[in-house]
């Protein structure tokens, strides 16, 4: 359920693709109407909500045609309807878009929006943004970032092109470049590669952290500037473990200004966001050999850390 469909007759709306559900057939069917099933498997929407999307004709069959409240059930066919939330948090920064051709694009993604639609944002994502910006419905994101970190994020405009740019970040065939300001310290000697294995922490689901084991993280560090207490530091990850530059920074003492993670929460995934502190890390720059057109590839970021009071 919830995946993205496959089928040219359903169109997104706003922005947004719709989602599917396969109406089960393997048993007799104890729900006489599609809008009883809808309400018992899919009860994080009411049923009073599923009517009115009914009726707004917002709920489809596999041909694109809508399905009403009265509609039965039909055991073995596909529905389709549109996520949308209630009191959506609205992300107060705007995405840019640094490059644009046939194949390619590139943003320039502000702290706070999520890449892709998921918890409590759908409009309020970067993808969804762009596609009813653009009006771009073939859009899909090459790799992906923390909704916490600024910076470059590359999207496929056509469907053939997708595998040979994801493979590009799959087989580590791309430079990144990382800028984070957090405590100076003269306890390292830069520049230093940390590596080590990250994993998802038990008690905590959206926290990484660092175990004893073979490494599958590897990040190159450097200083680059001290300004009082704070510095930047350049960081340029050769593998993209979740978190990963967020848990090697703060394994060094050095945890990045404006992380509400690590070294401790401060503030969970669904606490309101405080807009005026946010991650200072930046998605600075990528460069790669594009495999589509054969060209060397190189974009920056237009975006500029704001150093902590």
């Amino acid at each position: 359920m919830g995946r993205p469909p496959r089928n040219a007759a359903i169109p997104s709306r706003r922005g947004v693709s719709a989602s599917c559900v396969a109406l089960p057939s393997d048993k007799p069917a104890p729900w006489a109407l599609l809008l009883d099933f809808l309400a018992e498997r899919l009860s994080a929407v009411s049923r009073t909500a599923w009517a009115l999307r009914m009726a707004r004709a917002e709920v489809l069959d596999e041909a694109g045609q809508p399905l009403l409240p009265e509609a039965p059930f039909r055991s073995g066919t596909r529905v389709y309807y549109y996520r949308e939330l209630d009191d959506e948090p609205e992300v107060p920064f705007e995405e840019a878009v640094l490059y644009l051709d046939e194949h390619l694009l590139v943003a320039d993604k502000p702290h706070f929006l999520p890449v892709t639609p998921g918890g409590r944002y759908v409009q309020q994502s970067l993808l969804v943004r762009l596609k009813h910006r653009l009006g771009i419905d073939s859009l899909s994101p090459i790799h992906r970032i923390d909704r916490e970190t600024a910076g470059l994020v590359l999207f496929s405009l056509r469907p053939q092109d997708r595998a040979a740019y994801q493979a590009l970040f799959r087989e580590r065939s791309v430079h990144k470049v990382y800028e984070a300001i957090a405590p100076s310290s003269t306890a390292h000697a830069w520049p230093l590669v940390r590596r080590s294995r990250i994993v998802e922490e038990d008690q905590a689901f959206f926290r990484m952290g660092e175990v004893e084991g073979e490494p599958n993280s590897e990040t190159h560090m450097d200083h680059v500037e001290t300004r009082g207490a704070w510095a930047r530091y350049r960081l340029e990850p050769v593998t993209g473990k979740r978190h990963q530059l967020r848990v090697h920074m703060n394994a060094l003492g050095l945890p990045i200004a404006g992380d509400q993670f690590y070294p401790r929460v401060l503030r969970g995934p669904d606490d309101p966001e405080d807009f005026s502190n946010p991650l200072r890390l930046l998605a600075q720059g990528i460069a790669f050999t594009d495999p589509v057109t054969g060209e060397l590839r190189r974009f920056g970021s237009e975006r500029v850390l704001a150093w902590p009071a």
